[in-house]
């Protein structure tokens, strides 16, 4: 590692350490993380997925609470202590003189955040708008593309409700018509889920919108191939990447769409209410912004920004969660969370009351998953984990699924998903005994 590299994740960590966190946080607590951060730099995503003491170092830089296990990760994300403190920061200058400092300094610092966000997406700056959350960021999109009547839209039945109210909307007042198609539980074959897209296509297809990692199961589905083959017949592609971004895959450009949106304040662990759109440049001319600017036909990316007077401060923190996302890696980043997937999942998944509603291979999944108990509704089941256990999570009826979402984070110690293997198996061992799968 280079002594610059070496340097900036020491002065990150005690940033996030010694100086931003509360004062029963001891001096000790800071050098722990920058140990961890330093070490986890030098070693394979392989190695690093089940050091627990490198990522208990990790775990210091946030500030969950000590009573109650927050598995409901994939709905917002905690953030780390020195992403809170700049957005505190930003926040009281922006009080001091708000017209001013939020104009004519913090507005200034968009376009160097349009770069940082721009490296960690793999386009260019000019492909990148910052807004508040995903919904804005499809809606805009889905609201902007000129569909016309009879038009067709092809999307999945787990597609997230927000996006789907969207598009029955735009079916109701443009008369564009929605061609639905849907998808298997588990399913951890590329072709497959490939094909349940293509298949769909007819002469009058215009748009394929993909749900990147279903938020409702953790499926993840391979954006590219169908991408490729809907650029082949002319069909533009929308990529929902509200849950993969910073978790699964990060690189838009390699996924081929034209259009994409993400919220920051899930898996980057940014501000609550931060998000970005990317939009290939080729087609910022024609899509349409949601708010619009005084030149709304322009190719110019900024123009789906004019959502005029906003909170600065967590738009500027953005760039500190950055930072610390950098400072852990990408790739060892995904094999931790995978990797804790597995930990609990591994104990559980072959008892007969269990059923794990989501693909298991790292392929296919990352942190999110879906468990339903046998006998037991999500709610009864999601009811008890926090009422027996203290353990927060989310439950989930929709569609075939009726199951409890789990989403650990990086913080998420181990001790704690030993509590909800223990649940699990207490819930299961109370119902009817189900014949061996």
């Amino acid at each position: 590692m280079s002594n610059l590299r070496r340097s900036f994740l020491k002065k990150l960590a005690g940033t996030s350490g010694a100086l931003s966190l509360t004062p029963l946080v001891t001096h000790l607590r800071a050098e722990e993380l920058s140990e961890s951060l330093l070490q986890l730099n030098q070693l394979s995503a392989e190695e690093v997925a089940s050091d627990e003491d490198l990522w208990r170092g990790i775990q210091q830089a946030y500030t969950v609470s000590p009573n109650i296990i927050n598995l409901n990760n994939g709905g917002v994300s905690p953030q780390p202590k020195v992403v809170q403190d700049a957005v505190d920061r930003y926040y009281h200058l922006s009080n001091e003189a708000p017209s001013y400092y939020m104009w004519r300094i913090l507005d200034q610092g968009r376009e160097s955040l349009r770069m940082k966000l721009a490296d960690v997406a793999g386009c260019s700056p000019e492909e990148v708008a910052i807004n508040r959350n995903a919904t804005e960021a499809l809606d805009t999109i889905i609201f902007g593309l000129d569909l016309k009547e009879g038009d067709e839209v092809i999307l999945s039945k787990y597609d997230y409700p927000n996006m789907i109210n969207a598009y029955k909307q735009r079916a109701k007042r443009d008369g564009i018509t929605l061609n639905w198609i849907t998808l298997d539980i588990g399913m951890e074959d590329e072709e497959s889920i490939v094909n349940r897209y293509l298949e769909a296509i007819t002469p009058k297809t215009k748009l394929i919108h993909i749900t990147q990692l279903v938020n409702w199961s953790g499926q993840i589905v391979p954006p590219k191939k169908i991408c490729a083959e809907a650029r082949k017949r002319g069909i533009r592609t929308v990529v929902d990447g509200a849950h993969a971004f910073a978790h699964v895959d990060s690189n838009i450009p390699e996924l081929g769409c034209d259009y994409y949106g993400t919220s920051l304040h899930k898996w980057l662990c940014a501000p609550f209410g931060t998000g970005m759109i990317y939009v290939k440049k080729e087609k910022i001319a024609d899509l349409w912004p949601l708010i619009p600017d005084h030149a709304p036909e322009r190719d110019d990316i900024r123009k789906f920004e004019s959502l005029g007077t906003r909170s600065f401060a967590p738009e500027q923190a953005i760039g500190q969660a950055i930072d610390f996302h950098n400072a852990i890696g990408a790739e060892r980043k995904r094999a931790r969370l995978h990797y804790l997937k597995r930990y609990w999942v591994d104990q559980v998944k072959d008892h007969p009351n269990i059923r794990i509603n989501s693909p298991l291979s790292s392929e296919f999944s990352g942190a999110l998953c879906n468990v339903g108990i046998e006998g037991m509704d999500a709610v009864d089941v999601n009811n008890r984990l926090f009422k027996e256990y203290k353990i927060h999570a989310s439950p989930v009826k929709w569609e075939a699924l009726n199951g409890v979402r789990i989403t650990p984070h990086v913080y998420t110690k181990i001790k704690d998903l030993d509590r909800l293997v223990a649940a699990l198996l207490a819930f299961a061992n109370e119902q009817p005994k189900q014949t061996m799968r």
